[in-house]
């Protein structure tokens, strides 16, 4: 089926602009395949290390260069829920590796850390590095130049886009991507939410507060809200990185061990020894690229990606920029409410029909290419399907049903939540922003209101428990939050605050060079301003009581300051060296001065 025309235009406009990186990028990649990544040219030291702990039989099918390796990147830990499930995931690629006639060796691990855990700490300032410090360590474990094939298993916020990164950057290797699935429902996200308001509003203690996350954070998988860790799973299965119907499954069960069985197998099938060969860097292109942008916004995504999906393109030479994304989520409705775009979690979402539902409905409205390639080995139809189990079992997969299980959670292409992605890049002379309005009424899609000025979220909260932003409207202007100045840690504290304001009537908004990520509310929040504060961006020159205009609907952020005056103002400071030490912020000082800007992707790499 053939792309809607404006997606073709689009899409087309990316190519062109491409053309001279992704040509150098697949020129590397197929000098790298013609060296081929074959035992025989390692001297018989370097494969004696590198089998040293097989199995005899293993070492024997490694030592004749005639059977597949498959390199394991792996983010277990048993601290956080949503990694905690590969602890058994390496024997079971290895059982489905001997079954295959080939061999699997866990190549390399790498950090996973949780911004759960994180928040308001300071090492959330660590947070948005550790992409490419993932994408660092995945390429430790690949250059031993092992391998014929590669899976990764990663889920959550900054794992996933890192183990792109390097899944591209040894774009001559096949890559398949195994998630673990979200954990089972648990207290429902309005709930939680509303507990945390109470407590901001002090009507409820501590031991009340935990209690509620203990029960909506209770097992093994990712948590259960359309956050970035969600986001993550449905762009590996829009993408073609997933085993078909793979992604929302949760842990623990037989179908979820069968389909990493599978994926294990289809990663051997597709190396250069067979008929299949699949290198990551050809399968994803442009149109790969195009489709995750357009499942971003029919899903009311995370912010987070309009920097991640920037930076794993550029490590495959495709270079996507916020105006591509922005003028994608012009065209591409809202099929589902996930919270916190609505009070369903992912797994009411799976269960209505899922990811095969939803590329069935943005297929048949043209809003993604189904000439694309995959893991499965055929085009996006492939992926509208149900996984099951099935009698010998293994996975059966089956037509996804014409109907949506709960048109509450899934609409269809021709009755959509919202007629746009709700994901919107805003502009003016503040510079370029980002603003997920998806969960924000339409009456909250313009604020104007003079501007409060915060240099850390700290200081807004205390102003709050002070009573000193109470009966008024107002925007926050949170800054020195970007990546130069201490990492852009996401700033989710300021949600329950903002949002008891906004509940008692107040105009109320955030205007930030920091991050707000997946669970992006019902507070209009203008996030990720480049040139950050930082920089001596324009967010440096705003002064208290300066208004600011947020217009979602027009997409403009503007200080409505005379011009010539605002010019000459001078950029304000701020004194960051608590930022510098502590926690491991002392060994990210390089990564802070040599941070791109957050619409190059916030990348050490560009």
């Amino acid at each position: 089926m053939a792309a809607h025309s404006s997606i073709e235009a689009i899409t087309a406009r990316i190519v062109e602009r491409s053309k001279p990186h992704r040509e150098a990028y697949l020129d590397r990649l197929n000098r790298a395949v013609t060296r081929g990544t074959h035992r025989s040219v390692l001297s018989c030291g370097n494969l004696a290390h590198g089998f040293a702990v097989c199995s005899p039989a293993d070492k024997g099918a490694l030592a004749g260069d005639v059977v597949p390796n498959l390199g394991i990147i792996t983010s277990y830990n048993d601290m956080l829920s949503a990694h905690q499930p590969f602890e058994t995931y390496p024997d079971l690629i290895r059982e489905a590796a001997r079954e295959a006639g080939g061999v699997a060796q866990v190549a390399g691990g790498v950090p996973a850390m949780c911004d759960g855990v994180t928040q308001g700490q300071p090492g959330m300032e660590l947070s948005l590095f550790s992409r490419d410090v993932i994408a660092m360590s995945a390429g430790i474990g690949l250059s031993h130049n092992m391998f014929d094939s590669s899976v990764y298993l990663g889920v959550c916020d900054k794992i996933v886009p890192g183990l792109v990164i390097a899944a591209l950057s040894f774009g001559h290797l096949p890559a398949v991507f195994i998630p673990a699935g979200p954990m089972t429902s648990g207290l429902p996200n309005d709930e939680k939410s509303r507990i945390r308001q109470l407590y901001a509003e002090g009507k409820v203690g501590r031991a009340e507060l935990l209690e509620s996350e203990s029960k909506s954070y209770h097992g093994p998988g990712t948590c259960t809200f359309y956050g970035t860790a969600n986001s993550n799973q449905m762009l590996m299965e829009i993408m073609g990185f997933h085993m078909p119907g793979s992604s929302f499954i949760n842990p623990g069960t037989p179908l979820r061990d069968a389909l990493t069985k599978e994926a294990a197998k289809r990663a051997l099938a597709i190396t250069a020894l067979g008929n299949e060969f699949t290198p990551a860097g050809e399968m994803i292109d442009e149109r790969s690229i195009v489709n995750g942008v357009v499942g971003l916004h029919a899903t009311g995504g995370s912010t987070n990606h309009t920097m991640h999906l920037v930076a794993m393109a550029r490590a495959a030479g495709i270079h996507l920029t916020w105006a591509d994304i922005s003028e994608l989520s012009d065209i591409v409705p809202l099929l589902t409410r996930v919270y916190p775009n609505g009070l369903a979690d992912v797994n009411h979402f799976a269960a209505a029909g899922g990811m095969g539902f939803l590329i069935k409905q943005l297929l048949a409205g043209g809003l993604v290419h189904d000439d694309v390639r995959t893991v499965f080995g055929q085009g996006l139809e492939a992926y509208t399907i149900e996984a099951k189990l099935g009698d010998n079992g293994g996975v059966a997969r089956a037509p996804i049903p014409e109907v949506s299980g709960d048109p509450k959670v899934l609409t269809t292409i021709d009755k959509p939540f919202q007629a746009n992605g709700g994901l919107k890049m805003l502009h003016g002379n503040l510079g370029k922003a980002v603003i997920k309005i998806s969960a924000v009424k339409p009456e909250r899609h313009i604020i104007e209101a003079p501007a409060i000025v915060f240099h850390t979220q700290k200081e807004l909260q205390d102003a709050f428990k002070r009573g000193d932003l109470n009966n008024r409207d107002f925007i926050a202007v949170v800054r020195f939050q970007g990546p130069k100045a201490n990492g852009m840690p996401e700033l989710h504290q300021l949600t329950p605050p903002l949002g008891v304001l906004q509940d008692r009537g107040f105009k109320v908004a955030l205007v930030t060079d920091g991050r707000m990520s997946g669970a992006s509310g019902k507070v209009p929040a203008a996030i990720h301003i480049t040139p950050e504060a930082s920089d001596g961006g324009p967010i440096a020159k705003i002064r208290d009581g300066d208004i600011v205009r947020l217009d979602a609907t027009t997409g403009t952020l503007e200080v409505l300051v005379d011009a010539a005056e605002f010019a000459a103002r001078p950029a304000a400071t701020a004194d960051l060296s608590e930022n510098e030490f502590g926690m491991g912020r002392e060994l990210f000082g390089a990564f802070r001065r040599n941070v791109g800007h957050a619409d190059q992707g916030a990348s050490v790499f560009a």
